[in-house]
């Protein structure tokens, strides 16, 4: 028997963790630590003789190690040999992630649904959600935001390409919220937008840190934001803003959200720079401005959850 559903032995060492436990301490899932080392050696974690994987500190560190190194660039196959030699720099491998972009770009030009999942779902066997957001996607999305400027077809890309990053985000986002329990964080937009990219990013990289979340996707009065903060009772209240925000949202609608709720409420996206002096003036309102930084943010204000938390 394997630790295929993360199963945690009945008869667990003091110092020893499960699988499903150092995925949600280090934010990188089971199958990629699988891959890592299967593929790659790059860990061997202890068995029980019902095959259950278990890692101790050493082990979180080397995968805190091996994250320290993707953030660089440096390709999953080559950091065993940087980490054996235990070099402190490399040259950042830069042309790995311009080369997946351009094979997900060249996907989008085709019109190529098939191809783009496949190519992701590669990088996603081998990658971390966080390395993927910051290396892969993001960019990737500001080389489609250009190309789209102006251009002819570019209407029909985006609609391949949106439709395609939703559905992969929310299967990741239904797997990941089966697996945790405790109270979620919700998300809504502030945006007219029929895909808001950074909000769907941003829960995903929350929810892959063992966090459940709720979304709301479509635009809906501030004020009736209250009533699900009633009803769901989530740890947080995230707000993503694409664009600007009128003068009633900034000046009534997000002070009044402030003072009627003493929930920790962080507003995320491009708004957060298009109006960074008026907001920073909103006592008790973090911001963020892009998924990246949401994510270090919930994780600096302690509002996700720790490895101790139940599990669903």
């Amino acid at each position: 028997m394997s630790d295929a559903f993360d199963n945690t032995p009945a008869d667990l060492e003091p110092g020893w963790r499960p699988i499903r436990d150092v995925a949600r301490l280090t934010g990188v899932n089971p199958v990629t630590l699988r891959a890592w080392e299967r593929r790659y050696g790059l860990i061997v974690p202890r068995r029980t003789a019902k095959g259950h994987r278990l890692y101790d500190d050493g082990h979180v560190q080397r995968i805190r190690d091996i994250l320290t190194w993707l953030d660089r660039g440096v390709a999953v196959s080559q950091i065993k040999q940087l980490l054996t030699a235990g070099r402190a720099s490399a040259p950042v491998e830069q042309n790995l992630w311009v080369t997946l972009q351009d094979e997900l770009l060249a996907a989008v030009e085709r019109l190529n649904e098939r191809q783009l999942d496949d190519a992701f779902n590669r990088a996603l066997t081998v990658y971390p959600p966080l390395t993927l957001c910051q290396h892969l996607l993001l960019p990737l999305q500001a080389r489609l935001t250009q190309r789209w400027h102006g251009q002819f077809g570019a209407a029909l890309e985006r609609a391949l390409f949106d439709s395609w990053l939703r559905s992969k985000l929310a299967t990741r986002i239904y797997f990941d919220n089966r697996q945790y329990a405790g109270a979620p964080l919700l998300l809504a937009t502030l945006g007219d937008e029929p895909f808001d990219a950074g909000l769907w990013l941003t829960a995903w990289l929350v929810s892959s840190s063992g966090c459940p979340v709720e979304l709301v996707e479509w635009k809906v009065p501030l004020a009736e934001l209250s009533l699900a903060l009633e009803r769901i009772s989530p740890r947080a209240l995230l707000l993503h803003a694409g664009h600007s925000l009128d003068a009633d949202c900034l000046q009534r609608q997000l002070p009044r959200l402030l003072t009627q709720h003493e929930l920790p409420l962080l507003l995320a996206g491009p708004a957060v720079h298009i109006h960074g002096d008026a907001l920073t003036q909103q006592p008790g309102l973090r911001l963020a401005g892009d998924p990246l930084a949401a994510l270090q943010q919930l994780q600096a204000g302690g509002l996700l959850p720790d490895v101790t938390e139940s599990h669903a």
